[in-house]
């Protein structure tokens, strides 16, 4: 059943087809609304997202470009990945970071501050999964393999709307204003 603004829920008449995958889930159910009409349904469950913004001395720093098989291109994008645990943030983060710029193990932020603490969701009509962004702080002497770098941009309001004319992921783009609007 699918609740509406009103508190009115919808009705559940038959679920279609359901396909399972480790990374996603596909769903397609007939639904009866508030009014009384049948309605056909298909969304997608996936893992919630966190999204990374590096910062080391002065500088947005991206990971090195990724091939996005969705879109056909390799796209510059912050470090991101699965989020399992939203209780997890900081543990997860800096898990991706480290995998996203080929960094060792232990400690790697100087500091960390949570963007949205409930996640925002990525398509609320056909999709479950939500997106949660933090910045983290790498210490200033921490050596980034150059290969593992994609852009680097001043940690500033002109530097950011300078990354804002190259970013085309709408989840990197929310997450960066988000951040702008913070540091306001």
């Amino acid at each position: 059943m699918t609740a509406t603004p009103g508190g009115e829920r919808w009705q559940l008449l038959s679920r279609m087809v359901e396909v399972r995958s480790p990374w996603l889930s596909m769903i397609g159910e007939r639904l009866c609304d508030a009014t009384g009409h049948e309605r056909e349904y298909w969304r997608v469950e996936k893992p919630d997202s966190l999204l990374v913004i590096t910062i080391q001395n002065g500088r947005l720093v991206l990971p090195a470009c990724s091939y996005r098989p969705g879109v056909g291109r390799a796209t510059l994008d912050f470090a991101g990945g699965r989020l399992e645990d939203p209780c997890m943030i900081g543990e997860t983060a800096q898990a991706i970071v480290r995998r996203e710029f080929n960094l060792g193990d232990g400690d790697l932020f100087v500091s960390q501050e949570e963007l949205n603490r409930t996640g925002w969701d990525v398509d609320s009509s056909s999709s479950s999964q939500r997106v949660y962004g933090i910045v983290a702080e790498l210490p200033g002497e921490l050596l980034v393999p150059e290969h593992s770098v994609g852009a680097c941009y001043p940690a500033t309001a002109p530097g950011a709307r300078e990354l804002l004319r190259d970013l085309v992921c709408l989840q990197c783009r929310a997450i960066l204003y988000e951040w702008l609007e913070k540091t306001r």
